[in-house]
């Protein structure tokens, strides 16, 4: 059964815009080559951490929003284990009622882009 899935995950500051993207693209394409259909994906910038990480104070955070099945968070989670640039990731599944408001958010952005 495919669901919705919602992916946070932080990636260490010192990290190179080249180096950042490079990472991103790595996990997009984990999504995408077990079958998963990435919905939406926002790159929330350098954020200040609740409390420290490895010693770090901030991260680059990523959101990415993707319709799979349930297995394909086994391998994601995996590789978010095996990858020293994510210093901490989380994905929830989403409920009907969070798909809705989600794809309300998504097409009230675009109105506003448009105008």
């Amino acid at each position: 059964m495919v669901n919705q899935y919602e992916t946070v995950f932080i990636l260490t500051p010192v990290l190179s815009e080249a180096q950042i993207k490079e990472s991103v693209e790595k996990f997009e394409q984990i999504i995408t080559n077990n079958g998963g259909e990435i919905v939406q994906k926002k790159h929330w910038g350098l954020k200040k951490l609740a409390y420290p990480i490895q010693k770090k104070n901030t991260g680059y955070y990523h959101l990415v929003e993707f319709k799979s099945e349930g297995k394909l968070i086994d391998v994601l989670e995996t590789q978010f284990r095996r990858d020293e640039k994510v210093i901490r990731f989380l994905t929830t599944k989403m409920d009907k009622f969070a798909v809705q408001y989600a794809d309300k958010v998504r097409a009230k952005s675009q109105l506003t882009e448009k105008s």
